[in-house]
């Protein structure tokens, strides 16, 4: 019996391939959907990598040419009311609000401050938006995908116990080849979810670190206003 049973063992395909063909169509339908989520949040973190990189060599070297000893004037006149850069367009919203709060006359109308910040803080907002997209869906998969391949493994042992009763035979390599259909899913499903979870952590602290760096320039550049207006 137990020569047989090693026999019967051997002849079952163990590997992902093999399990998941053998899976019924439920779990094969959860499988399918945690490898989808899986690519799905590997994409957004890939893209979000190389959109937070940009946007870090971009305020860099805005930083660099507005602290140059540029007038802010020539600068705004090279970077132009609708430019391409995060950091670009925090300026150019503070400039352009900056050039319409003077009067014919080349005074200042009332409020002027106030309305520079809030132009500039429309546009920081805007930048974070765009930053921070995506990252919910990753949330998403992080704190989903555990209990999508648990519902896999329920169904997949509750399959096998099917039929453990039905061939009324409770030999390891009966039991076996269904245990593992099972928690395969489960494999999967943290498979999903660590990554995404992991770089949700860290894709949060770096678009608020860059949020914050357009923020910090916010309140210099309205600093550097406020003065010209005092004087």
């Amino acid at each position: 019996m137990e020569a047989e049973a090693l026999a019967l063992a051997h002849e079952v395909d163990f590997s992902m391939w093999g399990l998941f063909m053998r899976a019924t169509l439920t779990v094969k339908l959860v499988m399918i959907m945690l490898i989808v989520a899986s690519f799905w949040a590997w994409a957004i973190i890939i893209q979000k990598i190389l959109i937070y990189r940009r946007a870090r060599a971009e305020a860099d070297r805005f930083d660099r040419a507005f602290w140059s000893g540029e007038p802010l004037d020539g600068l705004f006149d090279q970077i132009g009311p609708d430019p391409d850069g995060p950091s670009e367009k925090v300026f150019a919203a503070g400039m352009i609000e900056w050039q319409r709060s003077h009067r014919e006359d080349g005074g200042l109308i009332a409020g002027a401050t106030s309305r520079i910040d809030r132009s500039m803080d429309v546009a920081i907002a805007k930048e974070a938006e765009k930053l921070q997209s995506g990252l919910t869906i990753l949330a998403t998969v992080g704190s989903s995908t555990p209990f999508i391949g648990l519902f896999g493994t329920v169904i997949g042992i509750m399959n096998a116990f099917i039929e453990i009763a039905e061939q009324q035979n409770t030999n390891l390599a009966v039991v076996a080849p269904g245990i593992a259909e099972a928690l395969l899913a489960t494999g999967l499903g943290l498979l999903a979810a660590i990554p995404a979870v992991i770089f949700y952590n860290k894709l949060t602290a770096d678009s608020d670190r860059i949020v914050a760096g357009y923020e910090a320039f916010s309140d210099e550049f309205a600093t550097i206003l406020s003065r010209q207006l005092d004087g």
